[in-house]
């Protein structure tokens, strides 16, 4: 029988797992191409997005048993605290009581804006209880603008500020934001003013 070649079976058997083998590896990489696009990581903006325009924090250390308060106060607004937690432009949105009634070890404490009128700002702190006795308390204070609702807040001012007893009340900052939310050329002090004797 002429014509027969008796390594034609194996030369096809080798062009079929060649084709099967780029076949599969075409699949792969179809595959590794699509996976980042089944599950997209979420945007950082949207993970750090606040529901304020003006967000001033305070945070103390965790393990000392004391109750800072936060104390703000926006252009022609009122005093915003424990007492009065909420006007037109300010809502102190976490009261931290130190370990009373609390059930997460964080002392934090904040307060965010709806809008941010052009004016003077002022910020304040008051050492309302101290049950671990520690002292002097180191209080880390930051104010952050979100200018637009589409772009995470930025970080305008911070300071680490010591209570070293019973009741007191230190201003923090004072501060004067423009039009833009934009921090006006040397306003920024802390001259004494009280904004607890302020509140209704």
């Amino acid at each position: 029988m002429q014509g027969l070649d008796p390594f034609d079976g194996e030369s096809s058997d080798t062009v079929f797992r060649d084709v099967i083998m780029l076949a599969l590896a075409g699949f792969v990489a179809v595959v590794l191409l699509l996976l980042p696009h089944l599950n997209p990581p979420a945007k950082a903006d949207e993970e750090s997005s606040s529901p304020g325009n003006l967000i001033v924090e305070i945070r103390w250390p965790d393990e000392i048993d004391a109750d800072v308060d936060l104390w703000v106060q926006a252009p022609g607004g009122a005093p915003v605290g424990y007492s009065n937690k909420g006007d037109t432009t300010f809502n102190l949105l976490r009261d931290d009581l130190g370990k009373k009634g609390d059930f997460t070890e964080m002392n934090y404490e904040v307060a965010f804006s709806r809008g941010v009128p052009p004016g003077g700002y002022t910020i304040n702190l008051h050492l309302y209880s101290n049950a671990g006795k520690f002292y002097p308390i180191p209080v880390a204070v930051v104010v952050s603008v979100k200018r637009r609702p589409d772009e995470s807040a930025k970080q305008l001012l911070s300071k680490k500020i010591l209570l070293t007893r019973l009741g007191e009340e230190l201003t923090v900052f004072r501060f004067d934001l423009t039009e833009e939310s934009r921090l006006v050329p040397g306003s920024v002090h802390d001259l004494p003013k009280s904004l607890r004797s302020g509140a209704s």
